[in-house]
């Protein structure tokens, strides 16, 4: 049996890396469960056992704290000391300067499953309109083509890119999965996901599309 005990007067936030592996794929497991829980929270839930039970649907408590710690040493979540609140407003408002801090050059939008872009910031209008078309594209290939990626091949990612010579990425695309609801985020360079805007983003998609504010009373 496990000592571990619960740090005190902390809030359960995730970190950029959690955020990422909570939408970048739709297989489901226990971690992934309990990620997605707390992003469909309008705030972050205060760290206590009834908590943690709540969000990871599981009433013995030292599975629930073990969880928890490997959640921690994959550094997926982290403990704050002040409560925060999901970003709030139109999309259209608040995305644009999320998106800026997520690539290096500074040209990235964000599209739907349809292939319309939801905001982009960089880019022209017209060239924005190309790329998210081509992110549809890329899906449908991807889902006909995921049995040799995924199986055969053991490549586990849904992402994509188009690469120079070297083999760096010139244009990437990476899909978001968020409830019922597939979003790509295309960007030109390097990405940079490991930022607190790639939190802010993927919340506040979270809390409009894939809400559980119930588990938490």
């Amino acid at each position: 049996m496990s000592d571990a005990k619960l740090a005190e007067e902390l809030y359960i936030y995730l970190t950029p890396a959690g955020c990422y592996y909570a939408v970048s794929a739709v297989e489901e497991d226990p971690i992934r469960k309990f990620l997605h829980n707390l992003l469909g929270l309008n705030k972050t839930p205060k760290l206590d056992i009834k908590n943690l039970q709540a969000l990871m649907s599981n009433e013995d408590e030292e599975k629930c704290i073990s969880l928890l710690q490997r959640c921690q040493e994959l550094g997926w979540v982290q403990g704050i000391k002040e409560e925060r609140e999901a970003p709030t407003g139109a999309f259209e408002d608040i995305f644009p300067s999320l998106l800026s801090k997520l690539s290096e050059q500074e040209r990235i939008l964000l599209a739907d499953d349809q292939g319309f872009y939801l905001t982009s910031h960089g880019y022209a209008h017209e060239v924005a309109e190309e790329i998210s078309a081509l992110s549809a594209e890329i899906s449908v290939v991807h889902e006909r083509r995921a049995g040799l990626l995924m199986k055969n091949l053991g490549l586990n990612s849904h992402a994509w890119a188009v690469v120079n010579a070297s083999g760096h990425s010139q244009l990437g695309f990476w899909p978001l999965f968020i409830g019922e609801t597939r979003f790509v985020i295309a960007i030109s360079g390097i990405s940079h996901f490991n930022q607190p805007e790639f939190i802010s983003l993927v919340w506040a998609l979270s809390v409009r599309y894939a809400n559980t504010n119930d588990i938490i009373e």
